[in-house]
């Protein structure tokens, strides 16, 4: 019998129709094996978080239930970026057409090779924080806490949400 896991996956992209782009991602979410996308986010219009000579960001979060373990469920998600045309930025936090970070796998707590979860700083991004804490406010982030704590820590740099 399959075991079913939520899984919260960021969305980024600041290249060749931000908007689009996403709308598009989430889409393909729709489509991977074994994985079922339950919600997403309004958009996000933010700045940068590296250099800022760049076009600012559309950002978003998706829900998924999956049966896949988290290494392939990441492996799905690189290969969804690829299809999308991503190449790995020359700089760190360069512009993309499109990024896609698993945040959260269940409660799992996750430091391999490769694949750290939760992410990164997710408790110190604005355009990660806010969309999660519009979808699931009381998600309990291993090690972190909840997303509507951490998101009221977190200082608001500009983010705005976009209209439907």
């Amino acid at each position: 019998m399959q075991r079913w896991r939520p899984a919260y996956v960021a969305l980024g992209s600041n290249l060749d129709d931000p908007p689009a782009r996403v709308r598009a991602a989430l889409g393909r979410l729709r489509g991977l094996p074994g994985t079922r996308l339950i919600a997403s986010s309004s958009l996000w219009a933010s700045r940068p978080l590296g250099p800022t000579d760049q076009p600012d960001y559309v950002n978003a979060v998706a829900g998924l239930l999956t049966g896949l373990p988290a290494a392939a469920l990441l492996h799905e998600l690189k290969s969804v970026e690829s299809a999308m045309g991503r190449t790995r930025p020359v700089q760190r936090w360069g512009p993309r057409v499109i990024d896609l970070d698993l945040l959260a796998y269940g409660s799992e707590t996750i430091s391999g090779p490769g694949l750290t979860v939760p992410h990164p700083g997710v408790q110190e991004r604005d355009f990660v924080l806010y969309p999660l804490a519009e979808m699931v406010p009381e998600l309990w982030i291993p090690g972190l806490g909840r997303v509507r704590t951490l998101a009221a820590r977190v200082e608001d740099r500009g983010l705005m949400r976009l209209a439907e």
